[in-house]
């Protein structure tokens, strides 16, 4: 029996603006491939062509976004139709759905970027995976750093000073380190064409017994550095791997599914900047099937590290990513409330409702299975290439 529907709705999945310049992409039956699209006015409008085979293209060539929107394209059908078909759980694959709206960028992250999530990093860390042991060391954490972090900036004399002494104090952590120290963490969640889209399911690995959703910004860059748009991200966590060892962030962060941006890219305009990201709030909502519930936020203002810079941390002289990036800016959700035994905190389930929103960009809606279960990347770069050469597009 299939589970219940999202809630897929246009009012809901779009952004609250009156003329948004959306890019997105979808998987056309009929090409056997995927597609770049837009929306106007409730319709979907394929735009893919020689000149923009790919999302990559479209940014990379820098074509204004007055053009982008007078681009005729093909009409595909409505949003709802599409929308409502993006449900991975109830899909017909004869007609199209939404995928992640990137292609060939990398999927780049950055970590410890807000003081409540690096708190929550030491634990992790402190408690070697262990659930059970976080309460205990959640309350010894607080009694020993004994301040307020968030009024440090990263790398300042005076967050130097807070590091020499938790040094001194023995409570020095590579969490912290990156989380008021000099140097960002940015590190690859995914690889180009992984990441899912909206309405997909989202991976759990099955070694996990302590996860969590993170509610996220992503940021597209192109390969000159230029920040180009936005979108939502779902950086999903396993707290007991990467707690286990730091070395572990690749088991822990890449697996299949782990990853869902959408539900569209919101290019920057004339009504929407990279200001506007800088001051969201998102919001978090999981739903699960059991009736648990659990709301959250994660407020861009709080950021410990300004997107420009971490940016900066990512691309450079030192550094190039000819196809772009796009880069997940972190988030300071960190669940605490507990779900099953006291003191062990929050801890997904099969068939949780994860939605992440934010009136600038929408809602992203994802249903939590474990990853052996959501629909296997079998699509990638170079299945890309044939199918786009069989389409006289390359």
């Amino acid at each position: 029996m299939p589970p219940h529907s999202l809630p897929l709705l246009p009012d809901i999945v779009l952004p609250q603006a009156s003329d948004p310049t959306l890019i997105g992409r979808i998987w056309s039956p009929e090409h056997g491939g995927p597609a770049v699209v837009t929306v106007r006015d409730g319709e979907v409008f394929d735009i893919t062509s020689r000149e923009i085979p790919t999302v990559r293209d479209l940014i990379e060539s820098r074509i204004p976004v007055d053009r982008i929107r007078s681009l005729p394209g093909r009409r595909i059908g409505p949003l709802a139709a599409i929308l409502q078909n993006s449900d991975e759980g109830r899909r017909a694959p004869d007609a199209p759905w939404l995928l992640a709206p990137i292609d060939l960028q990398a999927v780049k992250a950055s970590g410890v970027t807000f003081v409540v999530s690096l708190l929550e990093r030491v634990i992790e860390e402190q408690a070697r995976g262990a659930p059970d042991r976080a309460a205990a060391i959640r309350a010894d954490i607080d009694r020993v750093i004994g301040r307020d972090l968030s009024a440090l900036r990263p790398g300042s004399p005076e967050a130097m000073e807070v590091k020499a002494a938790l040094v001194a104090r023995g409570v020095w952590s590579q969490y912290l380190e990156v989380g008021i120290g000099p140097d960002a963490e940015i590190f690859t969640k995914g690889q180009p064409m992984s990441a899912v889209g909206v309405g997909a399911h989202v991976g759990i690995h099955p070694v996990s017994t302590w996860n969590n959703p993170e509610p996220e910004i992503a940021i597209l860059v192109a390969s000159d550095g230029r920040i180009v748009g936005a979108t939502l991200a779902n950086d999903v966590n396993l707290r007991d791997v990467e707690g286990r060892s730091a070395l572990l962030l690749g088991r822990a962060k890449d697996n299949n599914a782990s990853c869902a941006l959408g539900p569209f890219l919101r290019l920057f305009d004339e009504s929407f900047t990279l200001d506007d990201v800088r001051q969201a709030e998102l919001s978090l909502l999981i739903e699960g099937a059991d009736g648990f519930r659990l709301e959250g936020a994660s407020s861009m203002k709080r950021i410990s590290r300004d997107p420009e810079a971490l940016v900066a941390a990512t691309i450079g002289k030192n550094h190039q990513y000819p196809d772009g990036f796009v880069l997940l800016l972190g988030t300071m959700f960190a669940p605490v409330q507990d779900r099953d035994r006291p003191g062990e905190g929050f801890t997904h389930r099969t068939e949780d409702v994860v939605t992440i929103a934010t009136p600038s960009l929408g809602t992203l809606i994802n249903r939590v299975m474990p990853c052996a279960d959501c629909v296997p990347w079998t699509f990638g770069t170079s299945a890309l290439m044939r199918n786009l050469a069989q389409r006289g597009l390359l």
